[in-house]
C-alpha cells in the first residue's frame, strides 16, 4: 500500500518542480531557475527553512548548468506559499492540484508588496527611453510600429506622415493652374488628370486630384508649381502618437531606472525595500565583476579607468561601485560575492499592504538584518576559502 506524502524534485527546462503528492491533492513548488537572481529572500523567509543559498554566482553567470540559484528541500517544505508572495521577482509559482494558489493568504492572510509603478497617460509621449533603460523587460510599449522605428525595419510599419494627427489642406487656384502634371510627377500623393484631347475645344483640361493620406506637407509641389498657384496648410490636431505605454507589474523591480530618465516625468516609481549599501571598492581584488555581471537592476557598474594625469599617488583607484539611485536591495550581490565584506547591505524598511503578522514580523527582522559578503564561515568570525570542485 502507497504511503503518503510522496515526494519528488525534477528539472522541467529553465523550471524546478518539487512535488508533494497527498492522499487527496498534490502541491507543487515551480522554480524558474532563470529569473531568479539569487537574492535570497525566499531564504530568510520560508518558515520551514527549506531554502537554501546555492551557487549563485556561477549559476547566475551562465558558468554552471546544473544547479539553481537557490535549492528547495521539496521534504520539508509546506508548500504554504511565503516564499511566492516574497518573492520580487516572481520566480516562484505555487500549484494546488494544476491550479495557481497561496493557501497562506486564502487561510490565515498575509501581507504583500506595495507595488507603486505607474504610467501618467496624459503626460506620456511614448518615447522609446523607459523600455530600452529597463533591466527588467517590465515595460510594455504597446505603440504602432512606423518608418524608421529603434528598433529596425518592420513589415507592415505605417508611414511616419500618419503618426500625428493632423488636419492638412491643398488648395489650388484653377484660374491659374496650367494643368502641367509637375506636382503630379513629384509627389505621390498628387494625380493631374487630364481630360481626353480633343480640337473641339484644342485646350487642355482636368483637374488635380490631392489624397491627404499620402502627404506629409513637405511642400515640394508649393516650391516647384511654376504657376505659385497651390497652398498646402497642416494643423496639428493633437502632437501625441497612437498606442499605450505601460509597466508590467510582475516584472518590474522597482529599480527606478525608467521613472528617473523619463524626460515627460510621466513614470512614478517606489521601490519596495529602503535601506542602505555600501561597496568597499579597496577590498574587491579586482578581475571578477560577478556582482555586476548578476546585479538584476543594473545598478552595480565598473568604473571608467581614471587618466593617469588625475591620479592621486595616495588614491586608490576603485574597480567596483554602485548607483544607489538604481539599487533595489535586493541582496543578490551580497551572496554571489566571492570576497569578504566587499559589499554590507541593510535595510531599514519595506512597502507592503495588508496586516502585518506574526510570521511576517519574524520574516522582517531577518530581512532587516545586516548582512555582508563573505568567502566561508566554518566557525564564526573566521573567514577561510572556498574549495574549487574537482575536475
Amino acid at each position: 500500500m502507497a504511503l503518503f506524502p510522496k515526494f519528488s524534485k525534477k528539472k522541467d527546462g529553465v523550471n524546478v518542480v518539487m512535488e508533494q503528492k497527498l492522499l487527496q491533492n498534490v502541491n507543487n513548488l515551480i522554480l524558474n531557475a532563470e529569473t531568479c537572481t539569487g537574492c535570497g529572500i525566499c531564504v530568510e523567509a520560508c518558515p520551514e527553512e527549506a531554502i537554501v543559498l546555492g551557487l549563485v554566482g556561477a549559476a547566475r553567470r551562465g558558468a554552471i548548468n546544473y544547479a539553481a540559484p537557490i535549492d528547495v528541500d521539496e521534504t520539508k517544505c509546506s508548500y504554504c506559499g511565503v516564499c511566492v508572495i516574497m518573492c520580487p521577482f516572481n520566480a516562484l509559482t505555487l500549484k494546488v492540484d494544476g491550479q495557481e494558489r497561496l493557501p497562506i493568504l486564502e487561510k490565515e492572510g498575509f501581507p504583500q508588496y506595495d507595488m507603486k509603478a505607474e504610467i501618467n497617460d496624459e503626460k506620456c509621449v511614448k518615447c522609446t527611453i523607459c523600455e530600452e533603460v529597463c533591466p527588467r523587460d517590465a515595460i510594455d510599449r504597446n505603440v504602432p510600429a512606423y518608418e524608421g522605428t529603434y528598433k529596425g525595419p518592420v513589415a507592415g510599419a505605417k508611414p511616419k506622415a500618419v503618426a500625428m494627427k493632423k488636419k492638412t489642406t491643398f488648395t489650388v487656384d484653377k484660374e491659374k493652374c496650367s494643368l502641367c502634371g509637375l506636382c503630379g510627377a513629384l509627389c505621390p500623393a498628387i494625380v493631374v488628370k487630364h481630360k481626353e484631347f480633343t480640337a473641339e475645344t484644342g485646350k487642355v483640361e482636368g483637374e488635380v486630384v490631392w489624397d491627404e493620406t499620402k502627404c506629409d506637407a513637405c511642400k515640394v509641389c508649393v516650391e516647384a508649381c511654376p504657376e505659385e498657384c497651390i497652398t498646402v496648410e497642416r494643423e496639428i490636431v493633437s502632437d501625441k502618437i497612437d498606442g499605450k505605454v505601460s509597466i508590467v507589474q510582475d516584472n518590474c523591480c522597482t529599480c527606478t531606472w525608467c521613472s528617473k530618465n523619463c524626460p515627460t516625468e510621466a513614470i512614478t516609481v517606489e521601490k519596495i525595500f529602503e535601506g542602505d549599501i555600501e561597496f568597499h571598492a579597496e577590498k574587491c581584488p579586482g578581475g571578477c565583476s560577478t556582482c555586476a555581471e548578476i546585479c538584476p537592476a543594473n545598478a552595480i557598474y565598473l568604473p571608467s579607468a581614471i587618466p593617469a594625469a588625475d591620479m592621486k599617488l595616495d588614491g586608490i583607484e576603485k574597480n567596483i561601485a554602485v548607483n544607489k539611485d538604481y539599487c533595489i536591495l535586493c541582496g543578490a550581490c551580497v551572496n554571489a560575492c566571492p570576497g569578504e565584506d566587499i559589499i554590507v547591505m541593510q535595510r531599514t524598511g519595506v512597502r507592503v499592504k495588508g496586516t502585518e503578522t506574526d510570521l511576517f514580523k519574524k520574516i522582517k527582522a531577518k530581512l532587516f538584518t545586516k548582512r555582508t559578503s563573505k568567502v566561508k564561515e566554518d566557525i564564526t568570525g573566521q573567514v577561510s576559502i572556498k574549495m574549487m570542485e574537482k575536475a
